[in-house]
């Protein structure tokens, strides 16, 4: 029998449900032993060599963090996924369970501020990383060689809010056999499921918008199904014995989780599952608070630049219509010369200098005094960041209130 296939909301509130739940629990407990017994010493052999279903050791997996990954692998209309104690381990099992050395991955130049660093780090082990405009499909198969794993992209750029060239980088994986990796981290699945455009693997940081409370860490990285890893040269052959469709899952989760150790907790994991229930109900206001105040600043004559998916005037507004069910809750400003930035953001009274993004409340941060700090002014410069960059992550105050707090602080 077919399952019946629910709507995004519906689907994610009555995950836990649809495997049996101790003593009629709604949400899956809260499973804090790191160990798991077996009546029948044979039982746990046929664990650990991949017989049976079931739990081995709490770093490499644990009920409530099953249920959360089943969650995430609905949400993404995925084959399956891995959860990682933040987002950034879910970026780094990239590299340490399917990169080998000589290896060579194409990114994009508009990146996360650590994602950066990682590929830097990367470098330095011995794989080659081109960093290219994303925007433009023809710069990405430019940079393509013999060597090339994996391409790499954000949806929309944290930061600068640009906007990768979704749909042809993903028909030009596919046709060249090469993973095709989304974060999509800044619109979230319930913006934007990456599979549509051929994504072999999706990444959120479930820190952000899925949680969405800022009350715990997390990552995530899901296998969409669709890549044929029969085609790429890294598998190992211990993971060959499973049908082909596991194995990129399979090696990442003993590469990357097991021998790495980046362990989602259980209480994080519970909490994550918990606000991802109303991720539909934040992104839709927080959606239109940021619309709302990225229109407001554009229209005063002492903001300089806004960068919004949003707007019209944004360079890849064609392509968030066309494939985003709103623009995110992240956008970013420059302030005209004369007008300093620190004093701005302290003459605002609701929205809080911070460093996260996705959660309710409204959080800004000077960019490129804080999170692009370390990589200096030159490489600042590339990825378009002005020293007056003011990050806004919109949450779900009320419009007019939010509206009033940045216009009240322009006046003063």
């Amino acid at each position: 029998m077919t399952e019946k296939k629910y709507g995004f909301t519906t689907a994610i509130l009555h995950s836990d449900r649809q495997k049996p739940i101790e003593h009629g629990s709604l949400h899956k407990p809260i499973h804090t032993s790191v160990a798991f017994g077996y009546r029948d010493a044979r039982e746990l052999a046929a664990v650990f060599q991949g017989k049976q279903a079931g739990y081995r050791y709490g770093r490499q997996g644990n009920p409530t963090v099953s249920a959360l990954e089943d969650k995430i692998t609905k949400m993404e209309d995925g084959y399956a996924s891995i959860c990682f104690a933040t987002g950034m381990a879910a970026i780094g099992a990239l590299a340490q369970g399917l990169l080998r050395e000589g290896d060579h991955v194409v990114s994009s130049s508009f990146l996360f501020g650590n994602t950066n660093s990682l590929w830097q780090t990367v470098q330095g082990q011995g794989c080659a990383v081109s960093f290219v405009d994303a925007t433009e499909v023809a710069d990405v198969e430019a940079a393509i060689t013999p060597a090339t794993r994996i391409v790499f992209v954000e949806t929309i750029a944290n930061p600068r809010t640009q906007i990768a060239d979704l749909k042809r980088i993903g028909a030009l994986c596919r046709a060249r056999g090469i993973v095709y990796v989304v974060d999509n981290t800044m619109t979230s699945p319930y913006l934007f499921q990456p599979k549509a455009v051929g994504a072999s693997i999706v990444i959120n940081a479930l820190t952000k918008s899925i949680g969405g409370h800022g009350n715990a860490l997390g990552g995530c990285l899901t296998d969409t199904g669709i890549f044929d890893w029969s085609r790429f040269p890294n598998i190992y052959d211990t993971y060959k014995r499973f049908p082909t469709v596991q194995w990129g899952v399979a090696q990442i989760r003993a590469k990357s989780l097991r021998d790495f150790g980046a362990s989602l907790a259980p209480e994080a994991a519970h909490a994550l599952a918990i606000g991802a229930e109303t991720i539909a109900l934040r992104l839709e206001r927080e959606c239109a608070n940021a619309l709302a105040l990225a229109q407001m600043l554009q229209a005063d004559p002492r903001v300089a630049a806004v960068h919004y998916p949003g707007l019209r005037s944004h360079p890849q507004h064609g392509i968030a219509s066309e494939l985003f069910r709103a623009y995110g809750s992240l956008f970013s400003f420059e302030l005209k010369d004369g007008i300093d930035c620190f004093d701005y953001l302290n003459r605002l009274k609701l929205a809080i200098p911070s460093s996260n993004l996705g959660d309710t409340r409204t959080l800004v941060i000077p960019v490129a005094h804080t999170i692009f700090y370390e990589m200096g002014p030159e490489r600042r410069a590339g990825m378009g960041i002005a020293e007056s960059l003011i990050r806004v992550s919109v949450g779900i105050e009320d419009t007019s209130d939010l509206l009033e707090d940045f216009r009240q602080a322009l006046d003063s």
